[in-house]
């Protein structure tokens, strides 16, 4: 006998006796036979117990038991074959059953479609919920592109390197989650909201072409397609213009698309370009939905939304209400060349627009980027609009300001929402779906009980009082 075989390998081996792992998926017990579902992750396999054979194992089995099962891959008679079905042609005779782990009864079914289950119960039993095969596509799906472009991107001359976790609070727009030093204590570490200024400091550091699937933390209201924590597939290239970094990034998303959902349909190849001004004058949005057919669940209309305005009155939500500019997406964009000596000299600063280009897809922003303002002197300029003293500049981005001065090359790149792409190319309702350990709409995680209270000894060991 072999050792274990896949339930998608069944087939190759008919007539043979073989090994397989995983749950009762289904049990029927029709008294003189026992029908078992079997399945593992690559999909399932009736088998029968006869009488004769693991019957009285066989009745004490539940769904969701971990089993080992021997048995006889038999080929099913012509009339009873299923075309089309995984294992179809055969069926398991169930000779030995071993129960590897009992289960007991679970909080909810996961045959059916789990979105019909209150989703607190679903993230509570989060691993119950992943056993369910939409789930299970979801998470397998995220693989293989994330797989794809890396070899997309290997190929094209990017490495991939890991930026850290654990860094200097600094103001990039939304609220960062810090983290208290234990051996200094009264400080503390940040959280990083996008990998924005480690991705700069590597075109500094010469390696011209990086990438790296980011994990990113923001202290923000939740909604369908946000998460505390979240996916960037970010990127990051030397000696580019705006036109390098759009082409690269819509090569690779027809190929994913071509490749992995070919009952899709693009709308239009190339993508459309829209300008900020004409999208909040047509639909309201700096993401327009511009399908031609909203009905029409596998049409995909890519979008970029171009010329931005660099900068924005501040208002009374805005994070950093220090002066009367603040920027529209970071501080770090450079403006268009036609308005660059006008942004030096701090001239109609309304009126400058931006490198920044966002892809925008069936009404959603699935990424954005920009060129960078490489040189120190035109990055002091943007904080110097945004009304930042010396000392506050010196501070937060005195070490940006000393890198870009030691021969910077010019640069710029661009970061997907990597969970909220995926969201929409498995037609989900939320990137939820997509995340494997996903947190509630207001920030929980139900599963692991976070966040929850530390004890008395941590905090004294942080220098940490609670008010």
């Amino acid at each position: 006998m072999d050792k274990r075989v896949y339930i998608n390998k069944l087939s190759e081996k008919k007539g043979a006796e073989v090994a397989i792992r995983g749950w009762v998926n289904v049990r029927r017990d029709q008294g003189k036979m026992i029908f078992l579902d079997l399945r593992d992750m690559t999909g399932i396999v009736q088998g029968v117990i006869l009488l004769s054979g693991a019957t009285e194992v066989g009745k004490i089995l539940r769904e969701e038991f971990v089993v080992e099962v021997i048995g006889k891959v038999n080929a099913r008679p012509d009339k009873n074959k299923k075309a089309g079905i995984l294992n179809g042609d055969i069926e398991l005779e169930i000779l030995h059953v071993d129960i590897l782990n009992e289960a007991t009864t679970l909080p909810f079914p996961i045959d059916g479609d789990t979105r019909d289950v209150n989703e607190s119960v679903r993230l509570e039993y989060r691993y119950l919920d992943l056993r369910n095969s939409r789930m299970q596509k979801n998470i397998r799906n995220r693989f293989k592109i994330q797989n794809f472009i890396r070899n997309f991107l290997e190929k094209d001359g990017f490495v991939e390197i890991e930026t850290p976790l654990l860094s200097a609070p600094t103001p990039e727009g939304s609220r960062s989650y810090v983290v208290p030093s234990r051996i200094w204590k009264g400080t503390f570490y940040s959280l990083p909201q996008s990998p924005q200024q480690y991705k700069q400091l590597l075109m500094v550091g010469g390696f011209e072409k990086y990438f790296q699937f980011a994990r990113c933390m923001r202290d923000e209201d939740t909604r369908g397609d946000r998460q505390p924590e979240f996916t960037q597939l970010d990127m990051e290239m030397s000696f580019v213009a705006e036109e390098d970094i759009m082409q690269l990034n819509e090569k690779m998303l027809i190929e994913i698309v071509k490749k992995y959902y070919p009952e899709k349909r693009i709308q239009q190849m190339p993508f459309p370009r829209m300008s900020y001004k004409e999208a909040m004058e047509k639909y309201g949005n700096d993401r327009p939905d511009i399908r031609e057919d909203k009905t029409d669940t596998n049409l995909l209309a890519f979008l970029w939304i171009v010329d931005f305005p660099m900068f924005e009155k501040t208002g009374e939500d805005n994070v950093d209400g220090t002066g009367e500019w603040t920027f529209t997406h970071n501080p770090f964009s450079k403006p268009r060349d036609e308005y660059f000596e006008k942004f030096m000299r701090k001239e109609n600063i309304g009126e400058i627009l931006t490198t920044q280009y966002d892809i925008t897809l069936n009404g959603f922003e699935i990424g954005g980027g920009s060129i960078r303002n490489h040189k120190p002197s035109a990055l002091r300029t943007t904080f110097e609009i945004m009304g930042y003293d010396d000392e506050r500049i010196r501070n937060n981005f005195g070490h940006m300001l000393k890198a870009l001065g030691f021969g910077a090359p010019p640069h710029g790149g661009i970061a997907w929402g990597f969970d909220r792409l995926m969201m929409l190319l498995e037609q989900e309702p939320n990137i939820r779906e997509t995340i494997a350990f996903a947190k509630t709409g207001d920030g929980k995680d139900l599963m692991m009980n976070a966040p929850s209270e530390i004890s008395d000894k941590q905090k004294i060991e942080l220098g940490i009082k609670i008010s």
